[in-house]
């Protein structure tokens, strides 16, 4: 049924054409939808600033502001399940807008990535290598449907379950309509804005780990080729220098791919570390303490969508580190004793920089990586623990 609706999420036969920025299609049309990228026809050039403008206004200055004017002009009027739920949400909302400039702002960013990308695809040669191609788009495309499907169901959850009790999801403020005297509309006005936001959260959360699978494709193409090195015996000592020169232009070009995205991701994945422990923090003393069922379950959809932002990602980097390894391995492991002196001296100069792994660092200071984020999540387990240690729960019942 999806693969119907989302073609692309099905791995395509070796008759198509698939290229490496096909991993970025739907994700592409999102960002379009939300003013972050270029028109596709530069006459509509005015009209998309003036969508870019509204959706920047709208979403990620005056939603993060309406949350603090309620809490400042209506605070004594929530409990403390609605407060809990408005406030989760609040604060990462306020993470979203920053990692939502970051994003729009690096569009150039994944312009130049883009065509770096086209480079790399013109070395596949090949059904097995255009099998791995077709096999990791695929699975990109599939990642953005996964978090489509997750982020929205969270929304639509949360949503009903306080929809179901009589009481504001997320306790906006919305000019010239008071949330006490029409409810109905007002909560269909809070889901008509949590919605587009909710969207922006996840094209900021997808982009790296989306960018960086295609990265690991390349790298793992990249490993099978240094295995092959110097193995055809009918080729020439230039024919071999000439293969190895190929790999090592394309590591310079995968090397260059990352360090094109590195300040993008880097800022947006800083922000999420520094929300991420308080955001789980406060959704597990709601969920423990203050929720019911429906009002639960959709706080555990929302837990579950924020380890999306940073787990999926995080567990990558860990990988690419090891295929990095990998690479110098398969290099000395190739039939490199029979090469000449030339071939031998320029094999050596690129095995040192093999063995140089490619990390990326959240903000130029923590390293991104499992170890990292476990240590981040760890600040929600020890909210928790001040909750219980003091009694905080039954004050606030």
């Amino acid at each position: 049924m999806l693969e119907k609706i989302f073609p692309h999420i099905k791995e395509q036969p070796l008759t198509e054409q698939v290229k490496s920025r096909d991993a970025f299609i739907y994700l592409d049309r999102m960002m379009c939808s939300l003013g972050w990228t270029e028109p596709f026809e530069k006459r509509w050039t005015w009209a998309y600033s003036i969508l870019r403008f509204i959706t920047t206004l709208i979403w990620m200055v005056f939603l993060p502001i309406s949350f603090d004017v309620e809490y400042i002009k209506r605070f004594k009027s929530f409990s403390a399940n609605e407060f809990l739920s408005s406030l989760e949400i609040g604060v990462n909302i306020h993470g979203c807008s920053l990692k939502s400039a970051y994003t729009m702002l690096g569009h150039t960013k994944f312009e130049e990535s883009k065509k770096i990308l086209d480079s790399l695809d013109q070395r596949v040669s090949g059904d097995e290598e255009r099998s791995k191609i077709h096999r990791y788009v695929a699975l990109a495309n599939l990642c953005y449907i996964v978090y489509l499907i997750n982020f929205n169901g969270f929304v639509l959850i949360n949503w009903l379950g306080y929809l179901w009790r009589g009481s504001h999801a997320w306790r906006m403020y919305v000019p010239f309509l008071p949330s006490d005297k029409f409810f109905l509309t007002s909560s269909l006005v809070e889901l008509y804005l949590m919605t587009p936001v909710v969207a922006m959260d996840m094209c900021t959360d997808l982009c790296p780990t989306t960018y960086m699978m295609m990265a690991r494709c390349h790298i793992n193409l990249l490993k099978d080729r240094l295995s092959r090195l110097h193995s055809d015996p009918e080729k020439s000592e230039d024919e071999h220098i000439s293969d190895l020169t190929k790999c090592i232009q394309d590591h310079r070009l995968i090397l260059d791919y990352v360090n094109v995205l590195r300040p993008v991701f880097s800022g947006t994945i800083f922000v999420q570390f520094l929300l991420i422990g308080i955001v789980l923090g406060l959704s597990m003393i709601n969920v423990m303490f203050f929720s019911t069922f429906w009002t639960a379950l959709g706080t555990c959809f929302f837990m579950f969508d924020v380890c999306l932002e940073t787990f999926p990602f995080c567990y990558l980097c860990n990988v690419i580190i090891d295929d990095c390894q990998e690479l110098s391995e398969c290099l000395f492991n190739s039939n490199w004793i029979e090469g000449g002196r030339r071939y031998k001296s320029t094999l050596v100069h690129f095995l040192h920089n093999l063995q140089q792994p490619i990390v990326l660092k959240a903000g130029g200071v923590f390293p991104i990586c499992m170890q990292t984020n476990l240590s981040m999540v760890k600040l929600a387990f020890s909210v928790v623990t001040v909750m219980k240690q003091f009694n905080l729960a039954e004050k606030f019942q």
